[in-house]
């Protein structure tokens, strides 16, 4: 079984060499890995950190795109692997990931995609906002599509997907500003199931504020209820029950920003 992973990035050496050690060093596994780096014309020291890596890398871009979609979908068209990931520059994977998710392929050879869990991390990679963590996880045992149209639970650091399932689901839109990830998701069901890797985290998500999830949290959960009203109909109960999620999770992010706001000015 062999890993395609991609990992965009833009300007974001601050967190680059982290994630290009916590992909590369999956080789000590025994994993065969092809790992693919796409650079949207950085600025900063990314490229001097990637020149350092050059020889564990098997193909790197550096050229100028519309945006992380745009980058995922260059590596995604590319990738040769059997199974699909893609690793943001800011994040990172655990020791034992990738053996793990194959593991877990090989005892559901029918599933189309593989999760686990994914605690958030802050630029110290400590972990924080651990009431979201736990929400997520009450729902790894009621896993299915249905579950998944009415709350994103999934984190997309922990996931990984065949190759067929991506040809059947196609690559990511473009057009979206923060909920690209989850919208593929939604279409990667179609292909199959999905199965737990128990155990422990396999990925961590950093948050910052200049992250998606830390600037545009608002576009991205009407972006996500926008998804999941078009893949399950506009009147079932599962875009009911995202219509609601959704103006929770805003709310508690917005009192989450209005507190950091407050504790900046005192």
């Amino acid at each position: 079984m062999r890993f395609s992973i991609i990992t965009p990035n833009y300007n974001g050496g601050r967190f680059l060499e982290q994630c290009l050690n916590s992909v590369i060093s999956q080789k000590n596994d025994g994993i065969d890995l092809e790992y693919i780096v796409v650079d949207g014309g950085s600025t900063d020291c990314s490229h001097e950190i990637l020149a350092k890596y050059s020889a564990e890398i098997a193909v790197t871009i550096i050229e100028r795109d519309s945006g992380p979609a745009n980058a995922i979908n260059k590596g995604l068209a590319l990738a040769q692997g059997n199974v699909l990931a893609w690793l943001n520059a800011d994040d990172v994977y655990y020791p034992g990931a990738l053996r793990r998710v194959r593991q877990a392929f090989e005892c559901k050879p029918e599933a189309a995609m593989c999760f686990g869990g994914c605690p958030i991390i802050d630029a110290q990679q400590h972990e924080i906002r651990q009431s979201i963590t736990r929400f997520k996880e009450f729902f790894y045992p009621l896993s299915s599509r249905f579950t998944f149209q009415c709350v994103n639970y999934l984190s997309q650091p922990a996931l990984f997907f065949r190759r067929s399932a991506f040809a059947q689901a196609g690559p990511l839109r473009e057009d979206m500003l923060a909920a690209w990830d989850y919208e593929f998701i939604l279409r990667l069901w179609h292909s199959g199931g999905a199965v737990q890797v128990p155990g422990l985290p396999l990925a961590a998500f950093r948050w910052h504020e200049q992250s998606i999830s830390g600037r545009q949290f608002a576009a991205q959960f009407r972006e996500e209820y926008e998804a999941a009203r078009a893949d399950a109909g506009r009147f079932t109960p599962q875009a009911l029950l995202h219509f609601f999620v959704r103006w929770g999770i805003v709310g508690i992010y917005s009192l989450m920003a209005c507190q950091r706001k407050a504790s900046c000015t005192n």
